[in-house]
């Protein structure tokens, strides 16, 4: 394991440093190149580590995921819910029911391009890779959940931040109880898909969630 200020020089370049420069307006292709050169070393840095494996875990105890799960997804339901109802009726499950195919094919890119690679970055390498700088477990919650909603500042929208933050405490919650990048990807991919499904996509930029 690298010394603390290694660490600390690392995590500041990828998830400090970063995140802001890619809301800068300058050449997309080289945040695009940024993006993936950062995205490779992490990965490197992962199959280093003998103490990573990317394996559905035998033993966990999912019928505990899933009740948990269950009880936030109905919190979610009825918040989200409410707010479009509040805010802008008129998209309320607008693109499933109005454009199936293209909801069905933004779920599958969400859920493969952006939730898996997300949660290996900010759960897995995140809660792996810098425990030994955050001893207390509630405060390395906190900035995982600061960091992944810097990780969004580039859409420039603070309901965006917002959510991203609420979602990177529940999601850190989850990894550390389950230490499973399946477990919180699931997650991941039922809450964020949820939000395209109840009508609040345009707010993450997808392409057709307007009504």
């Amino acid at each position: 394991m690298p010394n603390k200020l290694f660490l600390a020089s690392e995590f500041f370049l990828l998830f400090i440093l970063m995140p802001i420069s890619l809301a800068i307006p300058f050449n997309i292709w080289i945040k695009v190149g940024m993006v993936l050169a950062g995205f490779i070393y992490i990965l490197w840095q992962l199959k280093k580590s003998e103490n990573i494996q990317f394996r559905i875990k035998k033993y966990m105890n999912w019928k505990s995921f899933w009740r948990r799960i269950g009880v936030t997804f109905i919190i979610v339901a009825i918040a989200t819910i409410g707010f479009v109802l509040f805010t802008e009726p008129s998209v309320l499950f607008y693109v499933p029911l109005n454009n199936p195919g293209l909801f069905i094919m933004i779920l599958f890119v969400y859920t493969l391009f952006s939730v898996w690679p997300q949660e290996i970055i900010y759960r897995t390498f995140f809660f792996e890779r810098y425990a030994p700088l955050f001893h207390n477990k509630t405060l390395f919650i906190f900035i995982n959940a600061i960091v992944f909603s810097l990780a969004h500042l580039f859409f420039r929208n603070t309901l965006v931040l917002l959510l991203t933050f609420i979602g990177g405490i529940i999601f850190g919650f989850t990894y550390l109880k389950y230490r499973s990048t399946t477990a919180v990807s699931i997650e991941h991919a039922i809450y964020g898909n949820w939000l395209f499904t109840v009508g609040m996509g345009q707010m993450l930029a997808f392409p057709g969630m307007e009504a």
